[in-house]
């Protein structure tokens, strides 16, 4: 096989085939602008090909829309908005289109979700599909089903030879795949569909299988072609579970995407012969943030740049799994005759081959060339763990390695000898301490000095540009901090002041209380980020008690910040099951967050099982971070993250931390945490408990868990630096991939040592 054969031969099949979907249509037509629903199925009844009918501007409510018809190549039938961008498709809306040569443009989405599976389909039923089309300058805008847990997706392609372009796609936040090409039937295999140009993201932490952003074929459909082209996409903090792209299918090439903070990887996961050529990977330093993983025959990795990638395991910049010896169809099959060659991997973490290894999957790669590759590692960034490198989980003597060049702190770089030196004299795996790289016209580092004009990616480097992206008159998402960018106002002691300030306040609001005592006789509905600080930090804290079972009360799209408070709970009603703070009973759509810093939590033991934290099943923190602050006198758990118990990969939360902080008398953990089953498609939890004082802690009858510290399913565990005194002990339960565990320099006085029971692969 050779690489460049077959993707000259591959582009060209793309390019005689995507003329179709791409052609102009200038010719003569009727316009029709309709008003109503109604009014929009009688006439679309009588359209004939080159014809145009517009949805007049305004809100188009509970609209299930069917698009049918006939065009030709130089006459499509084309569905708009009488102004593109100012007509919305709310409530419970849905687009179906099927036939050939129609074209769709113009139409928002938001303010709802599909009553079906799927938002945009390529098809009207399963006999009736589409056949080069194309859907042009769409936005789907968090068209979200409200129950986290129900299965929807946004964009699902059906048919041959369509086209979704030049669309933005933000803020799926429920279970689904946000775009997919599907290939269970015939007429829509080999479907040379086009992808291009579109903007993919944000979309955060799901916190189970099920998050992917774009995913073409699934597993029982892989071994046949797809032939799909996926090229100059910007993914954008497509952070929904490790596969930002699963690729299930043959014969596909991604090709001058950008994919930039986005935790995961381009996966090709199942099918042969796929090409990732000419993509950006751009982690910027985020946690997770990786690049392409490998597995299956024939598969073509050229010419990629990755730099800032943090992620490790299966997320890591470069990934070449191990297979399953004969491997049945969905699990994964053995790399085999590949190339990885002319890629520059720069300050980024990991690169692992052969990774997976187990007694299950112990089919190491065999056959496949690394060629021509830079390998940059300089940067002196901290972090938890110790940058690796190469990490080499099984016999690679199947990977032959060929002018590679590498600098700085890599670890382990294979150099097998098996081949002859360059002509220039470069050994298979040379290292070059005095390289010099210069940033280009294209933002890229190149190495200086004609001996590496064939190492890493090619000086004609085109990076696709996000302006490039998605509708030119929708706004793309501007990043700012989740607290502190709303009003401030001040809020004087007294009786509920404090609950006439929140019910008032604005997202990014900061509340500042004055010194005195607050009184709460009502639940606070926190429904937007919010931050209640004292105007000054000294011994005279603003004081809140509360009278109800609960002070706050998380909503969907709340986040919460407490900033040098105290509060105290002798106030709250004689009953089991209190809490300081608690998310809504229901399914909350959109990740929290909640900081508590320099504040004091005391009296939560007017009954038992009173706790500080306490969640609800599917709902999720991005992250908890406490520090600085004294916990005493409670009868339940401080964190308590242990709501996800069906063991099917769901957990309550990513980033959890506690650091600096005191804790006396408490009488459940003051973290528990649970993520069961076998699944390996998610990154956390992740734990960090650094420096804190624990005394007293974890011995209540009611605390099932035995321990201060109860962490079942964790991905990575940080207990650093702490003082454990009179103390039930740690106990950390390994159970899924390849966890991480470190406990550094604490000390235990009259506490048992920390028990760890391993039962990860």
């Amino acid at each position: 096989m050779t690489g460049v054969s077959a993707s000259a031969l591959r582009f060209a099949q793309f390019a005689s085939i995507l003329l179709l979907v791409s052609a102009p249509y200038f010719a003569d037509s009727e316009e029709f602008l309709v008003g109503s629903q109604e009014e929009y199925v009688e006439t679309v009844k009588h359209l004939t090909p080159g014809d145009t009918i517009s949805l007049a501007n305004g809100e188009w409510r509970d609209f299930e829309i069917v698009f049918t018809g006939s065009g030709t190549v130089d006459k499509p039938i084309t569905l708009t908005a009488e102004t593109k961008g100012s007509v919305f498709i709310t409530g419970r809306s849905n687009l179906r289109l099927a036939g050939s040569h129609l074209v769709v443009s113009g139409l928002v989405f938001r303010d709802g979700f599909t009553p079906t599976n799927e938002v945009i389909s390529f098809r009207r039923t399963k006999q009736h599909y589409a056949y080069d089309s194309r859907v042009t300058e769409i936005v789907i805008d968090r068209f979200n089903n409200p129950e986290r847990h129900e299965t929807d997706f946004w964009v699902m392609m059906y048919g041959k030879r369509n086209r979704f372009d030049h669309s933005l796609l933000i803020g799926k936040q429920n279970v689904g795949v946000t775009m997919a090409v599907r290939l269970d039937s015939e007429e829509s295999q080999e479907n040379y569909h086009r992808i291009d140009h579109n903007y993919f993201g944000p979309r955060p932490v799901l916190g189970s299988n099920g998050g992917e952003t774009l995913r073409i074929g699934t597993s029982k459909y892989s071994l046949i072609n797809s032939n799909t082209l996926v090229e100059r996409n910007y993914f954008e903090r497509c952070n929904g579970e490790i596969e930002i792209i699963s690729n299930k299918s043959g014969g596909n090439a991604y090709v001058g995407n950008f994919f930039d903070s986005s935790q995961g990887t381009l996966t090709l996961r199942h099918g042969n012969g796929n090409v990732v050529e000419s993509n950006v990977f751009n982690g910027r330093g985020h946690p997770n943030t990786g690049g392409i993983r490998v597995i299956n025959a024939e598969q073509v990795i050229r010419n990629n740049y990755l730099t800032n990638l943090t992620g490790r395991r299966f997320s890591a910049a470069l990934v070449v799994m191990n297979g399953v010896p004969n491997s049945p169809i969905n699990r994964y099959h053995q790399v085999a005759h590949s190339e990885i060659e002319n890629n520059t991997i720069i300050d980024s973490d990991y690169v692992e081959l052969a990774a997976g290894s187990d007694e299950e999957r112990s089919a190491v790669p065999t056959d496949t060339y690394f060629r021509g590759n830079l390998w940059i590692n300089d940067s002196n960034r901290y972090r938890k763990l110790p940058r690796a490198g190469f990490v080499i989980h099984d016999d690679i003597s199947g990977i032959q390695f060929e002018n590679n060049v590498y600098q700085g702190q890599i670890a382990d770089v294979p150099n097998p000898n098996r081949s002859p030196s360059n002509e220039d004299g470069r050994s298979t795996s040379e290292s070059s301490p005095n390289l010099t790289l210069k940033r280009a016209s294209n933002g890229l580092l190149y190495p200086v000095g004609e001996n590496y004009a064939d190492i890493g990616v090619n000086r004609d480097f085109n990076v696709v540009a996000r302006a490039e992206t998605g509708p030119n008159w929708y706004d793309k998402p501007q990043f700012q901090s989740e607290f502190f960018f709303g009003q401030k106002h001040i809020v004087e002691p007294g009786q509920d002041t404090l609950t006439v300030a929140v019910a008032a306040s604005k997202p990014g609001d900061l509340l500042l209380l004055k010194s005195g005592d607050y009184m709460v006789t009502k639940v606070l509905s926190i429904v937007h980020p919010l931050s209640i600080v004292a105007i000054a930090s000294n011994d005279d804290v603003p004081n809140v008690l509360f009278e109800r079972s609960t002070l706050f009360e998380l909503h969907d799209g709340g986040s919460l910040r407490l900033e040098s408070l105290g509060i105290d709970g002798r106030l709250a009603p004689d009953a089991y099951g209190n809490s300081v703070i608690r998310t809504s009973r229901y399914s909350m759509l959109r990740n929290y967050t909640v900081q508590i810093d320099n504040s004091q939590i005391s009296n939560l033991n007017t009954n038992h099982s009173f706790n500080f934290l306490r969640v609800s099943k599917h709902t999720f923190a991005k992250a908890i971070s406490i520090v600085n602050s004294s916990f005493s006198e409670i009868t339940g758990d401080v964190v308590a993250l242990d709501r996800e118990i069906d063991d099917l990969g769901i957990y309550n939360g990513e980033s959890i931390s506690i650091e600096e902080s005191q804790f006396e008398n408490i009488d459940g953990a003051i973290m528990k945490v649970y993520r069961g089953g076998s699944d390996e498609s998610t990154f956390g939890p992740v734990i960090t408990i650094r420096e804190n004082s624990i005394q007293q802690v974890g011995k209540g009858k009611r605390n099932k868990s035995h321990a201060s510290v109860y962490l079942h399913g964790a991905q990575r565990v940080f207990i650093d630096q702490n003082n454990f005194s009179d103390s039930n002990p740690i106990r950390i339960e390994e159970t899924v991939g390849e966890p991480v565990t470190i406990l550094n320099d604490n000390r235990f006085v009259d506490t048992e040592s920390p028990q760890i029971l391993s039962t990860a692969s």
